[in-house]
């Protein structure tokens, strides 16, 4: 499944934060995003994921334009086709690890012994099997990463996009990370576009785009 973004503007008020947006990224791929600080990249992943609106071009995945769904369609697209790994987790702290992991699973009305077994099989695979009924409050910042990514994968996304997912790591945590986002998307072929200011996350990614305002510039393989 590929995206597709062409000629993407976004604006605030009469401030533009990006334009002339133009990029594909294919199933199995490894798109990473650079740029200066408030140039915008958080807010093209937010696009991505249809949760904000933009003001000209267009967003297509897998031949569906993001653009022309409503609200209530964007969300069950979403829930389906995207997993989103935020750079502040976002993992709801009355939830218990396992619980956070299976929301995609329950929004998707997958509540069996199949989606228990997902989520398990999932939390060995980051390196949290047997925390599973701990609270949020109870993990490192790592770990709580870790279930931020678990959950992200847990329904086999076609589109996983990540907003800083080491930046509040060490580097040996950042790695081990890294490793667990790369081998996933890789084994079910999903488009993985990582958003970072990281040298070391970026050198790992097929392709590094440079976000600028007027545009994306392909930078190889490296943050260089």
């Amino acid at each position: 499944m590929t995206l597709v973004i062409d000629q993407l503007a976004k604006r605030y008020a009469e401030s533009t934060v990006f334009a002339n947006v133009s990029l594909e990224v294919a199933g199995g791929e490894f798109v990473a995003i650079v740029g200066e600080s408030g140039v915008g990249k958080s807010t093209l992943l937010n696009c991505m994921a249809g949760l904000d609106d933009w003001d000209g071009g267009h967003i297509t995945h897998d031949g569906t334009d993001i653009g022309a769904l409503d609200a209530e369609a964007r969300a069950i697209w979403r829930r389906s086709h995207v997993g989103f790994v935020f750079q502040a987790f976002h993992v709801l702290p009355h939830l218990d690890v396992a619980q956070n992991v299976a929301l995609p699973l329950m929004l998707l009305g997958q509540r069996d012994a199949e989606a228990k077994a997902r989520v398990a099989r999932m939390l060995d695979v980051v390196g949290l099997a047997g925390l599973g009924a701990r609270l949020p409050q109870q993990l490192s910042g790592g770990q709580l990463q870790r279930v931020a990514i678990a959950r992200a994968l847990v329904h086999r996304p076609a589109l996983l996009l990540a907003d800083e997912p080491t930046g509040n790591l060490d580097p040996t945590t950042a790695a081990k990370v890294m490793d667990v986002l790369l081998a996933q998307t890789r084994e079910h072929g999903a488009s993985l576009v990582l958003v970072t200011h990281s040298d070391a996350a970026a050198a790992r990614a097929d392709r590094v785009l440079h976000l600028r305002a007027d545009g994306v510039e392909s930078r190889g393989n490296s943050a260089g």
